[in-house]
């Protein structure tokens, strides 16, 4: 069983690596000079692309600060629906999940 400590070190570090990919996002965006509609065209493709990895990395964002937050409160690890313990196992594989795996097809 991992420590709360632990579980918070991978937290933020998964969020800085987020961080850090979400700024690459940006700086690509920044980066577009097609000169003609051929280029523009695979650009606005890869614009696409990156929008929505940028939307993913933000919603991930989103889950670990309130997972983050849970375990400032001394909630970390327990479903918000029931409030019964997370398996160890699901903590593992989604660390910033707020519900049970009964709770978790519900939303």
């Amino acid at each position: 069983m991992k420590s709360l400590d632990l579980r918070r070190e991978e937290l933020v570090t998964r969020k800085a690596q987020l961080t850090a990919r979400m700024a690459q996002i940006s700086d690509e965006f920044d980066t577009h000079e097609a000169k003609d509609w051929a280029e523009m065209a695979t650009e606005r493709e890869g614009d696409e692309v990156l929008q929505d990895l940028g939307a993913a990395a933000r919603a991930e964002l989103r889950m670990i600060e309130a997972a983050l937050a849970r375990l400032d409160e001394g909630e970390y690890g327990y479903c918000v629906t029931c409030g019964e313990p997370i398996a160890e196992e699901r903590l593992d594989l989604l660390p910033a999940t707020p519900f049970c795996r009964d709770h978790a097809a519900q939303h």
